[in-house]
């Protein structure tokens, strides 16, 4: 922890206790904090247990429902082929639980911090490489980078597939949705790691010029002890804020996707394409369930991850409160 965090707990007098047990008491009295935690935690559980708590199938049709309004039975209401909308939503759930936490544990912590570490531990040559290649991914809009990849690999992924399902006798790759799962997280991983390296690069470029750092070397301590030790829980804090504020940019990135058709495709439910399906001024005026509980939910979401990253800076960072 950074000499000035020190000195600011000092000054807070919350001393006595590890400065991470600190930080939990202080982030548990944020009240919005804890409450958008809460919500987060819900919308995500249920997406990961769609398949045992979502009351109806996904793609089950009822001609005597079509487009029926919220009630008892199906509290979202209706489509129009007649499909619970609750059900879609929950399952819609489970697709962006796939996509962001994919993307997260791949592209922020995965390539992120590792490259991050490597960048600013050894400088020079491995420096170099690793933030010139990040400034060529940063050149593109992040959207466009994800479209670009996601629209040329996925067709060429698609063909694989279909030739070892051929070869193998394997089935079901395709239909499930495995290859829309992999090739899309794939793509917004690639241009999440960017921002996450830098910013580890900077905590240890200051780190690695601490006293206890120079300590370990100086004991003979091998570099992955040193880093695994000494560097990696010191950078942990804000790593823990920008991946909060991260995730609410990966949900934004995966409804688009699937608003324009290059997300996950049907059958399998996807929160941007129901967006896209009744996105109208005509369904909102006639039907306007269709539309206003998939934005709900997708609005709480994004909302929920950037109120959270605020209480997470003001709980592990003691200057900003």
């Amino acid at each position: 922890m950074a000499t000035e965090e020190r000195t600011a707990l000092f000054e807070t007098g919350e001393t006595g206790t590890s400065l991470w047990a600190q930080s939990v008491r202080r982030l548990l009295r944020k009240k919005v904090g804890m409450a958008c935690l809460a919500v987060i935690l819900v919308f995500y559980v249920a997406g990961a247990t769609a398949q045992w708590i979502a009351p109806y199938d996904y793609n089950a049709f009822d001609i005597e429902e079509i487009k029926g309004r919220p009630s008892l039975g199906h509290p979202f209401g209706t489509d129009r082929a007649g499909r619970d909308i609750f059900t879609r939503v929950i399952y819609g759930l489970r697709t962006l639980v796939i996509l962001t936490v994919a993307a997260m544990a791949t592209g922020f912590v995965l390539l992120g911090i590792t490259l991050g570490l490597i960048s600013g531990y050894f400088g020079k040559l491995a420096d170099a490489v690793i933030m010139r290649v990040g400034e060529v991914f940063l050149s593109f809009p992040d959207i466009l980078l994800v479209l670009l990849i996601a629209a040329t690999v996925k067709p060429r992924v698609t063909e694989w597939v279909f030739a070892f399902e051929d070869a193998t006798g394997i089935e079901g790759i395709v239909s499930l949705g495995i290859v829309d799962y992999v090739v899309i997280f794939g793509a917004m991983s690639a241009f999440s790691w960017v921002g996450m390296a830098r910013l580890v690069r900077g905590q240890v470029l200051y780190i690695k010029e601490s006293q206890y750092v120079e300590a370990a070397q100086a004991t003979g301590a091998s570099t992955l002890r040193v880093l695994a030790t000494h560097v990696l829980p010191n950078v942990l804090s804000p790593v823990i804020v920008v991946v909060s504020m991260g995730m609410g940019g990966l949900v934004f990135t995966a409804v688009v996707l699937g608003w324009l058709g290059i997300g996950v495709q049907p059958p399998t439910p996807d929160l941007g394409r129901m967006l896209f399906e009744n996105g109208n001024i005509g369904v909102l005026r006639s039907d306007p369930h269709l539309l206003l509980f998939p934005v709900g939910v997708i609005t709480v979401l994004i909302f929920g991850f950037n109120l959270l990253g605020d209480a997470l800076n003001d709980a592990f960072n003691p200057r900003a409160r």
